[in-house]
């Protein structure tokens, strides 16, 4: 319940736990300034509470009934934003709290349709962090779920069950018969950690949870031999077309592979922030005739014929419709005419989402060269397949992509196949990884073992607040590229007008007044299971002064420190001032690391 003085009287609300759902579509267009029929049944047991709380109101009966609907979308947050496939039509729904979320959600919009963006980051409320797979009757059931917990305390491990399992691949089972603990993510069941026995839940807390000895040796086995981890999550996008490569070269910020390599490029918006950290993947030349290749590959995507180049676009998977709205956006002014009639610049170019039809297990470790030289034919030797190699190889019996990259720091494939085959490839590796003392990892893990190489990820680090220079991806943008006729790319100008013509990708430029700079710190605190880590948002501490914010944290167990990354200004960025964090409403002395904690030449996943 909640109360507060309404005139000479006192007003009671509650959220009613039957959570009765009178519009499952939409709001009718003549309802305005209307009540619903008052229904003091439904919520008697809620006033009991309030009575046994407030015993004077009890004596003072009731004076007046307002029962009126409450708009929520599945997650609680507002659906703000362009609707996909209706031009020109625009949602700002399921906003609560009108009065104090109103203004902000309608400057957003209003920047969003005279300029083409919203003007600072709005992903909690944008409309494409749900896809097709947010149904009317999931969107019912997370609903219901909302509204009878608005007065319970959000844990940040906590997933909540209404809605799940929704979407699995085929190797939900056997991950969940090896003790998978899972989360949902974009509406699929990912593994978090693994308990020695199926069935196990994690205890929500602010604390470490009991997941904690389990992630630990998780984070231990991908750091001494061998870890498999599904990525099936990701976004997975295939751009083709004699345009391709000049299309992405003018949508990323980074300088595209050559054929049959990989390689990380920033996506900024006009402004020059960022709206992606994409991965993309230039395809090996195909294999076959001249009428076309020999077979297919991966999801319906083959090698590169002669004519034309053919990409993986790789990126978050919470952000796949996000991702599909940018794409679409640019490809629509790519189209336009040049000039005369059907002109179109450096040929057409289109993609599709492979979404989960393209599956796939990563491997990392220092074991994971060996493990995966035992299921293919395939020469994988340093020589043969370099650090950023992207190559087709046959794992086992099944068709496959290798890219030899690494989230963890370690020696690391990911294997990316038809999701026909992915129990095959799965099943194959955990046989024979047995020897080489595998073990399957989860989210958790990944988490600890990022923050012991400083790597961000989207929506916590990296986000439209920040250019790719204050996120640390400065390294990986190209204000000139060789061979690509000077294109330009969108933000380019934007960037140099901040940092000048001189920034270059062996290191960030001079930042300039107001940039903020990401940052890692290790923080004091117990370094054993009952101890608290930042999980986000908490203040960051300067000289005893508020001066930025933690975007995201946990333990990194290989480190045996408790680790936070987060946004200073850049003139706090160094080690001649002292900084502090709150965490859990504890203030905790942190120290500034430089670079990362493990690794810092990066020679563990190059060897």
């Amino acid at each position: 319940i909640y109360t507060r003085q309404e005139g000479q009287g006192l007003l009671v609300g509650t959220y009613d736990q039957a959570a009765v759902a009178w519009q499952r579509r939409q709001t009718p267009w003549d309802f305005e300034r209307r009540l619903l029929t008052p229904d003091l049944e439904r919520i008697a047991p809620s006033l009991d509470t309030a009575f046994r709380h407030f015993p004077v109101l009890g004596d003072a009966g009731i004076a007046r009934v307002v029962n009126g609907p409450f708009t929520f979308s599945p997650d609680g947050n507002p659906l703000v934003g362009p609707v996909r496939g209706l031009p020109n039509f625009w949602s700002a729904c399921g906003v609560l709290a009108g009065l104090c979320q109103g203004g902000g959600v309608g400057l957003a919009l209003s920047n969003w349709m005279t300029a083409g963006d919203p003007g600072f980051d709005v992903w909690a409320m944008d409309l494409a962090r749900f896809g097709d797979w947010a149904t009317r009757p999931y969107t019912a059931a997370k609903v219901r779920e909302n509204y009878r917990r608005r007065f319970s305390i959000a844990f940040p491990n906590e997933f909540l069950p209404e809605g799940r399992p929704l979407a699995t691949t085929p190797i939900y089972e056997p991950q969940r018969a090896a003790g998978a603990v899972f989360g949902d993510v974009y509406g699929l069941e990912v593994p978090l950690w693994f308990a020695p026995e199926p069935g196990a839940v994690e205890d929500v807390t602010f604390g470490r949870s009991n997941a904690w000895p389990h992630v630990r040796e998780e984070v231990h086995a991908v750091r001494h031999d061998v870890g498999l981890m599904e990525t099936s999550g990701f976004a997975k996008f295939l751009v083709e077309g004699p345009g391709a490569r000049a299309w992405l070269t003018h949508l990323l910020a980074g300088r595209l592979p050559r054929p049959g390599r990989i390689a990380l490029a920033p996506m900024c918006n006009e402004r020059g922030n960022l709206t992606g950290d994409l991965t993309v993947a230039c395809l090996p030349a195909a294999t076959g005739t001249p009428d076309g290749p020999v077979r297919a590959v991966t999801g319906g995507a083959t090698g590169n014929a002669a004519t034309a180049e053919r990409f993986i676009v790789f990126g978050s998977g919470i952000a796949e419709r996000y991702y599909e709205r940018w794409f679409e956006a640019h490809l629509a002014r790519w189209r336009e005419p040049e000039s005369g009639a059907g002109a179109r610049p450096n040929g057409p170019v289109w993609y599709r989402t492979l979404g989960t039809q393209m599956c796939g297990v990563a491997i990392a470790g220092p074991k994971a060269r060996d493990l995966l030289s035992e299921v293919t034919d395939a020469d994988v030797s340093d020589e043969a397949m370099r650090f950023g190699s992207f190559t087709a190889l046959d794992v086992g019996w099944a068709r496959a992509w290798c890219g030899r990259l690494s989230y963890t720091g370690e020696l690391g494939y990911e294997l990316w196949t038809d999701v026909s085959y992915l129990r095959h490839v799965f099943d194959l590796l955990v046989t024979h990884g047995q020897a080489h003392g595998l073990r399957l990892f989860g989210l958790a893990a990944l988490n600890s073992l990022r923050l012991d190489k400083s790597f961000g990820s989207w929506a916590r680090e990296y986000r439209p607040s920040y250019d790719p220079f204050e996120a640390g991806l400065g390294r990986f943008v190209r204000f000139t590229r060789a061979g690509d006729d000077g294109a330009d790319f969108v933000g380019r100008a934007a960037l140099i007008d901040k940092y000048g013509p001189g920034g270059t990708a062996t290191g960030n430029p001079s930042a300039p007044p107001g940039a903020m700079l990401l940052c890692t710190w290790t923080v004091d605190g117990q370094l054993d299971e009952s101890g608290f880590d930042a999980a986000g948002d908490e203040p960051v501490y300067c000289n005893g002064e508020p001066v930025g914010w933690v975007t995201s944290g946990g333990f990194a167990h290989h480190s045996n420190v408790s680790v936070a990354m987060g946004y200073v200004p850049a003139e706090f960025a160094n080690n001649d001032v002292d900084f502090e964090m709150d965490i859990v409403g504890e203030r905790r002395a942190a120290q500034l690391v430089d670079g990362c904690l493990w690794d810092p030449l990066g020679t563990a996943m190059r060897r």
